[in-house]
């Protein structure tokens, strides 16, 4: 007991020497004029609520190798449009066509069988009539003849098959579009089943998200939507398709959102979100919502910021964000309507380093 007395009292005596001295607070020094800054507001979210999915292609195909060789040319390469029916890259057909002439051949020798199975048994048919040849005889001679009738179909069929494979070495677009990813490069041995090109149709897109499996239903009364994508850009979908059931692992349903034709196109593979207005939570929440331009986000590792101006001083003020929509982003917490936030972080730690010095250090 006694020894805790000796340590609070030189504690209460430097306090109360401070409370009586007649040294004022050190004024804080202003900041630069030429710091650029703007008020919060409030008001610009979406009256919903929204999920973030991935802008897809409804036509998509990646083309893979049906034969084996080795690459001779790639005529296309990324990002560049095809229209249907164009060469996009070629294998050697060595083989390939070595096949079909074999198979060619075969088939020459078979309709030649054939031909002289047929003579040979109208032959036989005509002296028949006249009873100079059997049953049997004539048996044997419809045996023959439907025999190489079969060979000689069999044989046109492997040259089907043979001049496929040869087909197989000119790989084509499929429809018009553009193309989206190349894998190959001349010079390198193909096999069946490795991947070779990717190609899309620009012009049909969609985004799929998951929803709650509670949502679902108010959803499908009432699929009107919003869809936000990665550029700023709003557009209505032309249709919201909900799924019938639900995943029985997340218990979540998916929604497609089919998107209009877009000029300029937006790419596949970029984010977009989408808000139902069946999930509007009214809108007093539409407008709390914040958005601030990305640039003023101060980002320390995973931590994000924003620094705000209050009473003279600067104030790094934690972030927590939501979803990117062009040049600005949503605000979930840290900021409220009214606050003065510093538009370049860089600027704002300088004027900080400058007031810091301005002020002897003290902050």
């Amino acid at each position: 007991m006694r020894s805790s007395k000796r340590l609070l009292l030189p504690s209460l005596l430097a306090l109360a020497l401070a409370a009586c001295g007649g040294e004022k607070p050190a004024a804080i020094p202003a900041l630069p004029r030429d710091l650029a800054t703007f008020k919060v507001e409030a008001g610009q979210g979406l009256h919903g609520r929204g999920w973030d999915g991935v802008v897809e292609a409804v036509r998509r195909a990646d083309l893979a190798a049906q034969t084996a060789g080795r690459v001779q040319a790639v005529l296309v390469d990324v990002n560049q449009p095809v229209k249907a029916g164009d060469v996009l890259l070629r294998i050697t057909a060595v083989e390939q066509q070595a096949g079909a002439e074999l198979a060619r051949a075969q088939l020459r020798a078979a309709e030649a069988n054939a031909a002289e199975a047929e003579q040979n048994y109208r032959r036989f048919a005509a002296l028949a009539d006249a009873q100079y040849v059997s049953k049997a005889q004539i048996d044997q001679a419809r045996a023959a003849r439907d025999a190489a009738v079969a060979a000689r179909n069999a044989a046109a069929a492997a040259l089907a098959q043979a001049s496929q494979q040869a087909a197989y070495t000119v790989v084509r677009a499929p429809y018009a579009g553009v193309v989206a990813r190349r894998d190959v490069e001349p010079g390198e041995t193909v096999a069946p089943g490795m991947p070779l090109m990717s190609v899309y149709a620009p012009e049909a897109l969609r985004i799929e998200v998951a929803v709650p499996q509670s949502r679902a239903e108010a959803i499908r009364r009432d699929p009107a939507a919003t869809v936000t994508l990665a550029d700023g850009r709003r557009v209505k979908p032309e249709s919201v398709i909900v799924f019938p059931a639900a995943d029985p692992v997340s218990h979540s349903v998916n929604v497609r959102v089919n998107l209009p034709a877009l000029d300029p196109p937006v790419a596949p593979g970029t984010t977009a979100k989408v808000v139902f207005a069946a999930d509007a939570a009214g809108p007093a929440e539409a407008a709390a919502a914040i958005r601030i331009p990305a640039a003023s986000v101060a980002q320390r590792g995973e931590l994000a910021g924003a620094y705000v101006v209050q009473d003279g001083r600067l104030l790094l003020r934690q972030l927590r964000l939501g979803a990117r929509v062009g040049d600005s982003v949503e605000v979930i917490s840290g900021l409220k309507a009214g606050d003065v936030v510093v538009r370049d972080p860089v600027a704002a730690l300088q004027a900080l380093a400058a007031q810091r010095k301005a002020g002897g250090g003290r902050d």
